[in-house]
């Protein structure tokens, strides 16, 4: 649960009472290789934290084909944020990329945090910025730059993931076929 406080304190002061209230309310848990966190077509009533393992965010396209959008990793929170916020279904699935070590927080316990530790809205809106600014970082190489400059982009940006994920995942999370993937890899070498 160390790394757990530690993350929240990159964002924030809080004080021992504040803290044993947070750890109050979580729970590990964990979460087996391609098991869902949260499903499309559901409300997300979690937020989760990742101490060990690789979830990937992912969705289906019109064509029915899986699409990953990203990757999550160790020592990151992890909500389907629209979902959660508005009580509505979720779009993607969060899915279990490696066997998963979390600690989670009910909808419930989540709000009950925000009602009764005063600065840990504005805490909880610095994780979710960080957060999103990360997300078009990764993103937005995409669509520039070629399949070969993305693979490697994507081995700079996250060395302790791209070992740890299929090929068929990566390859989607690139936007290109598992064969050009391969080659990629093999020229690379």
């Amino acid at each position: 649960m160390k790394e757990l406080v530690n993350y929240i304190l990159q964002f924030g002061n809080l004080n021992q009472q504040q803290i044993d209230l947070i750890l109050s309310k979580a729970q590990e848990r964990e979460i087996r290789k391609e098991d869902y966190f949260s499903e499309a077509g559901k409300v997300s009533v979690e937020v989760g934290f990742i101490l060990e393992g690789i979830l990937r965010v992912c969705y289906y396209n019109n064509k029915g084909e899986e699409i990953t959008k990203y990757f999550i990793d160790e020592n990151n929170l992890v909500v389907d944020l629209e979902s959660f916020d508005n009580n509505i279904c979720s779009s993607a699935y969060v899915q279990a990329v490696t066997d998963c070590k979390m600690i989670v927080f009910s909808k419930k316990d989540w709000q009950e945090l925000l009602n009764t530790i005063i600065g840990w809205d504005t805490i909880v809106h610095k994780i979710i910025s960080k957060a999103l600014m990360q997300k078009v970082a990764r993103r937005s190489p995409l669509v520039s730059e070629d399949a070969t400059t993305r693979y490697l982009s994507f081995m700079e940006m996250f060395p302790n993931v791209i070992n740890r994920v299929p090929l068929s995942y990566l390859a989607s999370y690139l936007g290109i076929t598992q064969s050009s993937l391969s080659r990629i890899r093999k020229n690379i070498r």
